[in-house]
C-alpha cells in the first residue's frame, strides 16, 4: 500500500486540536495502520491563539501518535496554499490528502479518496460535499462557473482530495490557489473523478473564508487562473488577433473620417484622435502578445526540465 500523507493546515484551530489528535489516534489504532502507511503533517500557519503550542502539548501526552504527526510552522499567516505547500514539504508519503483542521470530513473517506488514487490510478480524486453546508447556494454558484469556465468533470472544487505527491509538486501554486489545483492538475493532463464524501458540522471555531471580500478575491483569482490557462498558453493567438480587431477597426474609422473630409467636406477631430487611439491599442496588444509568446516559451522550459528532473529522481537506482 502507497503511503498516504494528510496535510493539514491549521490557523488559529486552538478549539479543534484535542479532537483532531484524539480522532486521529483512535483512527489509526482501530485501522491497525502504522507511519509507514499514513502520516499526518500538521502546519500551524501563524496562528495568533496558541494552536501550535497546544499541539506540541497535546502531542507529547500521546506517545502512540508521535511517530505519524509531524508538524510545521510559519511565523506569520502565509494562507492556506502556503501551508499546504509547506506540509507537502515536509511529507514522505506518495499520494496526498488535503484534509482540513476542524474535522469536517472524516478520515474514512480520506483514505478511500487515497486508495481510488493508488488502487484506480487516478492522478487527483476529488470530493464531492454530501450533508447540510451553509454556504451552499454560493458555493453552488461559484462551482457551476468554475465547471464552465475549465470544462471540469466534476462537482465541488473545494471538497477534500486526495492527489499524488508527483503531481501537487508540477503544479504552480501561487496564493491562495489551492482552490484551482483541480482546473491546473486537468490543464496539464491529469487524469481527475470524484468520490461523494460526508461533510459534518464543524466541531469548534469559525470558518476562515466569509464575507464579501472573500468572494472578491474567489472571482479575481478565478480570472487569473482562466487567463494563466488560456490566454497565457497562447498569447499570441489571443492578443494578435485583439490586434488584428483594434486596427481594422482604426482602419475603417480612418476611412470614415476620410470620407467624411473629403466627401461631405466636413471634418470631424475626434475622429482622428478615435483612428489613433484603436492603431496605439493594435500596436500594443501586437506587442504583449508576442511578449507573452516569450514569456510562454521560458515557462514551457521549465516545464520540460520539471519533467526531466521527476524522471530522473523516480529512476530506480543501482
Amino acid at each position: 500500500m502507497a503511503r498516504v500523507s494528510l496535510l493539514i493546515p491549521a490557523y488559529n484551530e486552538r478549539e479543534v486540536v484535542p479532537a483532531l489528535l484524539e480522532e486521529l489516534e483512535a483512527f489509526f489504532r482501530q485501522r491497525g495502520l502504522s507511519p509507514q502507511d499514513v502520516e499526518a503533517v500538521i502546519v500551524d500557519d501563524g496562528s495568533t491563539d496558541g494552536t501550535f503550542a497546544l499541539l506540541q502539548q497535546e502531542l507529547a501526552r500521546r506517545p502512540f501518535l508521535q511517530p505519524f504527526v509531524k508538524l510545521g510552522r510559519h511565523t506569520k499567516n502565509l494562507g492556506k496554499t502556503a501551508a499546504l505547500v509547506t506540509a507537502a514539504n515536509l511529507a514522505t508519503g506518495e499520494v496526498f490528502v488535503v484534509f482540513d483542521a476542524d474535522l469536517q470530513y472524516t478520515l474514512e473517506d480520506a483514505l478511500k479518496l487515497a486508495h481510488r488514487v493508488e488502487q484506480e490510478g487516478y492522478d487527483l480524486v476529488v470530493g464531492w460535499k454530501q450533508g447540510p453546508y451553509p454556504k451552499r447556494f454560493v458555493s453552488n454558484i461559484y462551482n457551476r462557473l468554475s465547471r464552465w469556465l475549465f470544462q471540469l468533470p466534476i462537482h465541488d472544487m473545494n471538497a477534500m482530495k486526495a492527489i499524488r505527491a508527483e503531481v501537487f509538486y508540477l503544479l504552480a501554486l501561487r496564493k491562495d490557489w489551492h482552490r484551482y489545483i483541480v482546473p491546473l492538475a486537468v490543464e496539464r493532463g491529469f487524469t481527475v473523478t470524484e468520490e461523494k464524501v460526508r461533510l459534518r458540522p464543524r466541531r469548534a471555531g469559525k470558518s476562515k473564508y466569509t464575507g464579501f471580500w472573500r468572494i472578491v478575491v474567489g472571482i479575481a483569482d478565478l480570472l487569473a487562473v482562466k487567463f494563466q490557462l488560456t490566454v497565457m498558453r497562447k498569447p499570441l493567438l489571443y492578443l494578435g488577433t485583439l490586434s488584428v480587431v483594434f486596427f481594422g477597426a482604426g482602419l475603417a474609422v480612418g476611412l470614415f473620417a476620410l470620407w467624411l473630409r473629403y466627401g461631405l467636406h466636413h471634418g470631424y477631430r475626434p475622429l482622428l484622435y478615435l483612428v489613433i487611439l484603436l492603431l496605439l491599442l493594435g500596436a500594443i496588444s501586437l506587442t504583449l502578445g508576442l511578449l507573452g509568446e516569450v514569456v510562454s516559451g521560458v515557462e514551457d522550459r521549465f516545464d520540460t526540465l520539471e519533467r526531466r528532473l521527476f524522471r530522473w529522481f523516480e529512476r530506480p537506482r543501482d
